[in-house]
């Protein structure tokens, strides 16, 4: 709790006031990988092929978008930075830890932006949510990669979603966001990876399944590439005697 505290405390002033309220979040899952990285690892290992293999065969590496670099656990940013101009991290919280890190490691050519990728503000004022709008101004833009971010975005639409006076929100506003996000990539001018997970289940130790849902509400993805299994809540993580289990794809 002691380290957890004192990381939180060093974020805080490098963080947007707007943005702060997020810093727990990124902490909670920064102290999660931590307990679980073993059962994590090969979770891990698997995003950052994903890219490694997205990035095959990609003539210029000039300019490359991460969005969700989070931890930058399932990112491989020592490839990014050795082989592009310039790696833009972008995410609502980079925690001191990792911005400690990034200047050990000298990547002079990474700069990090604070964004909420939701789009769901310029749904609530009624607009036609865009939350990849401002790929459209980044110069040289080659390659950008979605890191393990489009369920979060739904689960933070649906947190914020149950919050509102019934009628404020369109009724599928979760969905809404899920798909502008999907579909903003697809019609980026570059190439992209998207990695996201697509389910979730809570299995007991027998295998048998007790709870299954679908993180990205219905909206499908084409040209998927891989999946795999990614032990979120391993036995004895949140209970002795389930564990919870997502399904992950990557397309591109």
């Amino acid at each position: 709790m002691i380290a957890e505290a004192l990381l939180y405390a060093a974020t805080v002033p490098m963080t947007r006031k707007a943005h702060r309220r997020f810093i727990r979040y990124s902490v909670n899952l920064w102290s999660r990988a931590g307990r679980c990285s073993r059962q994590w690892a090969e979770h891990e290992e698997q995003s950052k092929n994903a890219v490694r293999s997205a990035l095959m065969g990609l003539r210029q590496r000039r300019t490359a978008v991460v969005l969700g670099s989070g931890l930058l656990r399932d990112v491989p940013i020592e490839e990014l930075a050795r082989t592009f101009d310039t790696v833009v991290l972008v995410d609502l919280v980079h925690l001191a830890s990792v911005r400690l890190w990034l200047r050990l490691k000298g990547y002079s050519n990474v700069r990090l932006i604070e964004r909420d990728l939701s789009g769901y503000d310029e749904l609530t004022v009624g607009k036609q949510p865009e939350p990849l709008a401002f790929l459209r101004t980044v110069p040289y833009l080659d390659f950008v990669v979605s890191a393990n971010l489009l369920s979060q975005i739904g689960r933070g639409a649906k947190r914020r979603y149950d919050t509102e006076e019934r009628g404020t929100m369109p009724a599928d506003t979760v969905t809404q966001l899920i798909e502008a996000h999907r579909s903003a990539l697809e019609a980026a001018p570059c190439k992209t990876c998207l990695i996201t997970d697509v389910s979730y289940a809570v299995i007991d130790r027998t295998g048998k399944v007790h709870e299954e849902a679908d993180l990205l509400h219905s909206v499908s993805l084409s040209s998927v590439q891989a999946t795999w299994k990614w032990p979120v809540a391993p036995l004895g993580e949140e209970s002795a005697d389930f564990e919870i289990v997502h399904e992950v794809v990557v397309a591109y």
